[in-house]
């Protein structure tokens, strides 16, 4: 990076980024561990698996909007075309809030129908309330990549990953002193506190947008955008499937408390691949900018200085886990340490997604999310059908060893395009080489 600018934006934006990353981890897994013990292992299975469904569900609504948004911004802003950025704004902002309202009423029909055929017992109220969180997740996703793409990193990240789990914490203290809390409880809860925060966040950014932004009439490029988001759907839906396809079986072939149980473990490997979080959220932007300016060296040295402040720290925090694995997940109960071998396998393929480098990235911010489409396509159906066979032979152990095996497998496959198509390589095992070279 032989022009400072683009260091020094990558290192004050990967700062702010990781600081929230790290101060949202600690809350939102402490936030995990206390609804567990709070709501037991079966209570709290039912509550994640219906977040689950909720998140998986508000990717798809989102119709690859959330990316969208964070090339085209960038562009109209460099092109100061403020009608046209304005009109992405509020275009993209509706259009998920329609799209996210008709898939809650949509899968709302079908519950009911399934509720009827076979019955969902203790599922159907918890699913019902985590069908509606649908929209509002779908919006939180959009509106913290609208703000990203003014590179307001802190007001991005902060409101939905600090203060939307310090909200929902407060207010199910307070309903814990009069009412028991159980799972229906804590998914309304937590969709009441996700609507605050998303008001919230909206008037800040609001109060920042220079005048000529906030003032201008509001020009559309929906076919453009269309044209452009539909792929991203495809991309993103993918990866949230390959990330929520085990909990989701598990709830459906196994039960609640299974669920719970390998939720612990799921959100605790969770703690390896933050960095790459951090790093990503600051280091997109700066790859489609010099990838648009043909800076392939300052590419290559962008990628390969950040595949080093990725995979080392992931490498000893996944060693931490591995070694005190017992003890970190007696913190969720004593129940839960059963799933220490889930945790072990699961930081393995966290470890292969960390050391390929952000391959995601490099090809949606260079236009190639196509060929990405593909790979995480094969990639989700590879997933599914492993976990069939998993979850049937080795309960959740056999969950963990079909997610771990998919998240490896799409990471070096992507890690192969970027390498034809980009000509650079962002793995950890290339800077070493470099930097040994």
């Amino acid at each position: 990076m032989q022009q400072p600018s683009v260091f020094t934006k990558l290192m004050r934006g990967a700062g702010a980024a990781l600081t929230i990353q790290v101060v949202s981890a600690g809350v939102l897994y402490g936030s995990q561990v206390l609804l567990a013990r709070w709501m037991g292992t079966a209570a709290y299975g039912i509550y994640d698996y219906a977040i689950a469904t909720g998140i998986f569900w508000a990717f798809i609504a989102g119709f690859g909007l959330p990316t969208a948004v964070l090339r085209f911004i960038s562009a109209y802003k460099a092109q100061e075309d403020w009608a046209h950025l304005q009109g992405m704004i509020w275009g993209s902002w509706w259009q998920t809030l329609i799209i996210g309202v008709l898939t809650s009423l949509g899968g709302t029909g079908i519950l009911l129908w399934i509720n009827a055929a076979r019955g969902l017992g203790a599922y159907t109220t918890p699913l019902m309330v985590g069908i509606w969180t649908i929209p509002v997740v779908a919006l939180v996703s959009l509106q913290k990549e609208i703000i990203r793409a003014f590179q307001k990193i802190v007001l991005s990240y902060g409101p939905s990953l600090i203060i939307q789990p310090l909200l929902l914490m407060g207010m199910v203290v307070i309903w814990q002193v009069k009412w028991p809390l159980t799972s229906t409880v804590a998914i309304s809860l937590s969709l009441l506190s996700a609507l605050l925060t998303l008001a919230f966040q909206w008037l800040l950014f609001q109060q920042t947008l220079a005048p000529q932004i906030r003032h201008a009439r509001p020009a559309y490029e929906i076919a453009r955008w269309w044209k452009t988001a539909v792929p991203l759907m495809l991309f993103g839906g993918s990866f949230v499937l390959l990330s929520q396809t085990d909990t989701l079986m598990i709830g459906v072939f196994l039960d609640a408390k299974q669920v719970g149980i390998y939720s612990a473990a799921h959100k605790t490997s969770l703690w390896v691949p933050f960095i790459l979080a951090s790093v990503n959220a600051i280091s997109a932007p700066l790859i489609a900018s010099l990838y648009a300016q043909d800076e392939h060296q300052q590419l290559q040295q962008l990628v390969s200085t950040t595949a080093r402040w990725m995979f080392y720290p992931a490498l000893i925090t996944a060693v931490g886990l591995m070694v005190f694995a017992v003890p970190v997940l007696q913190l969720f109960g004593p129940e839960f340490v059963a799933a220490r071998g889930v945790l072990i396998i699961l930081n393995v393929g966290q470890l292969v997604n960390v050391g390929a480098g952000s391959v995601g990235y490099l090809l949606t911010m260079t236009g190639h999310q196509n060929q990405s489409v593909v790979v995480m396509g094969v990639s989700a159906l590879v997933n599914v059908m492993l976990n069939l066979i998993g979850i049937h032979f080795f309960g959740i152990v056999g969950a963990a060893m079909a997610t771990a095996f998919s998240m490896a497998m799409w990471n070096v496959w992507l890690y192969g395009l970027v390498v034809r198509y980009l000509g650079v390589r962002p793995s950890i095992v290339d800077a070493f080489r470099s930097q040994t070279a």
